[in-house]
């Protein structure tokens, strides 16, 4: 794991800074199994995948594949294996580099994450019914003479040289830590936001919500996909078992190039929110903040 932390010598050694490097992936939860899809709706995912070992054991390695929209969904927080239509190299996509990318439709496939992401302003979202759109091609209300600033589309060639890096700093006053990311290769002249994944939000009984790391949460991209984002968060680390810690931050493409207020997406999972870079690992337990 390439990660920096640094201690604060004046406070017997507490960790006050820690550097994560991102990953490119295009994964949420491990249901949907991606939240992009091909144009014939299978799922292109990179990210952690379930496989069966030689012992019977169903267990995730990181990496990239195709994946079936018929797999199989266990319920939620147990893992099945995904129906693997093949592998996938990230340094040598083949054909599959050129491809479409899309969102996924509407009622989302594979999922047994049955959260509602946007309460007040969508409480019905799982009503909705929607077909997949190419992801560059996904915005509402879209008229040419508005000025779409990168309508050209977007494919696995191009999603997979993102990267990046976070790094949290704890103030002085033990109460507020800022997170600041630094990134690379994502979609050139576009819209992203950033949200917090935090300890309770996958918890098998009354998952929480997901939500912004800060509010606003979005940045756009320079011509070159370079972006930087900044949030100052007030107590993302209380001590284990006192709190819902941040254990994660992910950074969405949003193919509806809009951001949702208090919410990450009024669908997720694909459907407007695309994961493009995360933390391939439970992270931050080094850092520990207070509420007073």
């Amino acid at each position: 794991m390439n990660q920096r932390a640094h201690f604060d010598q004046a406070s017997a050694g507490v960790v006050t800074s820690v550097t994560e490097p991102l990953a490119v992936t295009t994964q949420g939860p491990l249901y949907p199994p991606s939240e992009i899809c091909d144009a014939e709706g299978n799922f292109v995912v990179v990210g952690a995948i379930p496989r069966k070992k030689s012992d019977g054991k169903v267990t995730t390695e990181w990496g990239a594949a195709i994946v079936s929209s018929e797999s199989p969904v266990p319920p939620f927080g147990e893992i099945a294996p995904y129906t693997i239509l093949r592998m996938l190299s990230l340094d040598s996509l083949g054909a599959d580099a050129g491809c479409i990318l899309h969102t996924l439709p509407l009622p989302l496939p594979c999922t047994n994450y049955q959260m509602i992401f946007a309460p007040e302003q969508c409480p019905d979202a799982h009503n909705f019914v929607a077909p997949s759109r190419p992801l560059h091609d996904a915005v509402p209300d879209f008229r040419v003479e508005d000025g779409r600033q990168n309508p050209h589309p977007i494919t696995p060639g191009q999603w997979v040289k993102a990267g990046g890096q976070v790094t949290v700093d704890v103030d002085t006053d033990g109460i507020h830590a800022t997170f600041c990311i630094e990134m690379d290769g994502l979609v050139p002249l576009s819209l992203y936001t950033v949200m917090s994944l935090r300890e309770f939000d996958l918890r098998k009984s009354a998952p929480t919500r997901p939500g912004p790391l800060g509010i606003p949460n979005c940045f756009v991209t320079d011509e070159k996909g370079h972006a930087r984002y900044v949030a100052r968060m007030r107590n993302p680390f209380p001590a284990p078992g006192t709190g819902n810690r941040i254990v994660n931050i992910v950074v969405l493409f949003m193919s509806t190039q809009a951001s949702y207020g208090g919410a990450i997406g009024l669908h997720g999972l694909g459907a407007d929110i695309h994961a493009q870079l995360k933390i391939p690992h439970l992270a931050f337990s080094e850092l520990i903040t207070r509420e007073e």
